[in-house]
């Protein structure tokens, strides 16, 4: 970066933060902090690593709880924590065999179900704002078939993430990073 001051320019120099600058807290610290009303499902993902991304991003971004379903692998496991570096150890998370299920039972519990997929009527991500006082269940799918339908059909809402090249599919662990920065993380 330069900076330009009465004519004259200087570069700003930039020093990266060593682990212990970064203020994190631990696992107990963030187990008794407040959470955002937000839980992420994952429907069927078939990626330990993209659980694993999931695991971070949420524990980022303070999300309630993870709802692991279908042919999704659980912790412990030595691939999930690879790409958890550990947010399988502070995030809640339960496993349920049906995506349905859950869905059931979180809009049992007051949830707005939003199925992160492309689909008709579909809201784009930008246009989408959050009701203060409401919670909020997003659904993500699996790496090549997506939410399954019967989930994308009970849905509230479908949320879709813009996209501009040839692919118009984002790794299921970059839509969680990025729909959970929209929506908690301005």
């Amino acid at each position: 970066m330069i900076l330009t001051f009465a004519g004259k320019s200087a570069k700003k120099m930039f020093r990266k933060l060593v682990n212990d600058e970064l203020g994190r807290i631990s696992v107990e610290e963030f187990k008794s902090a407040p959470k955002e009303d937000v839980v992420v499902v994952l429907d069927n993902v078939r990626s330990q690593h993209n659980i694993g991304s999931a695991f971070r991003s949420c524990d980022a971004f303070r999300v309630s709880k993870i709802y692991l379903c279908g042919i999704c692998a659980v912790p412990p496991s030595a691939q999930i924590h690879k790409s958890a570096l550990g947010a399988e150890f502070s995030m809640d998370w339960e496993y349920c065999e049906s995506t349905m299920d859950v869905v059931d039972r979180l809009r049992s519990e007051g949830y707005v179900i939003v199925s992160v997929e492309q689909a008709e009527d579909s809201t784009s991500l930008g246009d989408f704002h959050r009701e203060e006082g409401r919670k909020y269940a997003l659904i993500f799918g699996n790496e090549v078939h997506g939410v399954a339908q019967d989930v994308v059909s009970s849905s509230d809402l479908c949320l879709e993430i813009p996209q501009y090249g040839t692919k118009h599919s984002l790794n299921v662990s970059v839509s969680v990073g990025i729909v959970l920065w929209e929506l908690l993380g301005k």
